[in-house]
């Protein structure tokens, strides 16, 4: 046997940042403690101001295995947490898992197969996203598709490969320490702020379809207008700080918001033509869901255009209102 094949395998940090997940979090550590990984694997919780007893559950978590700890976040705030995380763990891969995520068992396996292969900073999958009920199935539909949230590997799937982002994340701590880790100043956006800085200093990030983690999403429409308007303006504060990031796959929201309330607007004073735009709109909506929502139930299917529409202008006008720089969380 060569010396490569001797090797112990790589000890792998987790970190995960906590917040209000008092409901999820016993079954996302147990996740990652129960990962086939032969390798030594250590769980780093940073610890927000929740108002339920997640703090109390992590307390639990550390005191039955050793191999959990903990750090407080008092901001509370994501990338906050993320960097205190990041500090306190000690092992050469780093691999960050949300509060209410579920990995499959050869999850950290896969991914350090992965950053071992390609040589990637940042290795990667898909944000499964799977409904309970009729309207949650229906957001999962509209989060995994072309229609719904442009052609992302990590939301439609694809082929392994270079990606712009991946979700989540299992980093080599070089490629942390090289772009001095989660900027704080993005309250949102930050995986794909620092995905961004990643590659803008030549490292790549990687994504593969085995890599894929189950997410359970909104459950209410005010609550996805809420999380996609966030996500359309933290997206804009992105894009100003770093030019180079601009695609059109961001640009399309805004742009059927303004087509739409122009259409609106216009025929009121001028004539019924302008309102091809928001005709056309309507049309594409229902034409692709009717496509992509054969599999749903009758009640899945009809709430589905009503999503499409939510996050489309929740996220176009979250990044039209963001004109300037967003302390808001």
């Amino acid at each position: 046997m060569s010396s490569a094949q001797n090797a112990a395998p790589t000890p792998v940090s987790v970190i995960l940042p906590v917040l209000n997940e008092a409901k999820y979090l016993r079954a996302a550590v147990g996740s990652i403690l129960e990962q086939d990984y032969p390798g030594e694997i250590e769980v780093v919780l940073a610890l927000g101001p929740s108002k339920d007893s997640s703090n109390k559950v992590a307390a639990e978590l550390a005191e039955r295995d050793p191999r959990v700890s903990y750090v407080h976040n008092p901001t509370g705030r994501t990338p906050a947490g993320l960097n205190l995380a990041v500090a306190a763990t000690r092992y050469p891969i780093v691999a960050r898992v949300d509060g209410h995520s579920h990995i499959p068992r050869d999850y950290i396996g896969n991914a350090v197969e992965l950053l071992e292969r390609t040589g990637a900073d940042n290795v990667g999958g898909l944000m499964s996203a799977k409904g309970e009920t009729d309207l949650e199935q229906a957001i999962a539909t509209a989060m995994t598709s072309k229609i719904g949230v442009g052609n992302a590997p990590f939301h439609v799937g694809g082929e392994e490969g270079p990606a712009d982002t991946v979700y989540l994340g299992v980093f080599r701590r070089t490629a942390l320490d090289r772009v001095g880790g989660y900027d704080e100043d993005f309250v949102r956006a930050q995986d794909w702020e620092m995905n961004y800085r990643i590659r803008s200093t030549g490292g790549t990030v990687y994504f593969s379809p085995k890599l894929s983690v189950s997410y359970r999403p909104r459950s209410s429409l005010s609550a996805l207008s809420q999380q996609y308007f966030h996500y359309g303006r933290w997206r804009r504060q992105v894009m100003r700080a770093h030019p180079g990031s601009i695609n059109f796959r961001y640009l399309a929201p805004p742009l059927a918001v303004l087509g739409v309330v122009a259409g609106l607007v216009f025929s009121t004073f001028f004539s019924l033509w302008t309102l091809t735009a928001p005709a056309a709109y309507l049309l594409l909506v229902l034409g692709g869901s009717a496509y992509v929502g054969r599999g749903l139930r009758l009640r899945a299917r009809l709430l589905l255009p009503v999503v499409l529409v939510t996050m489309h202008m929740s996220w176009g006008v979250g990044f039209l209102s963001s004109w300037r720089p967003v302390q808001d969380a």
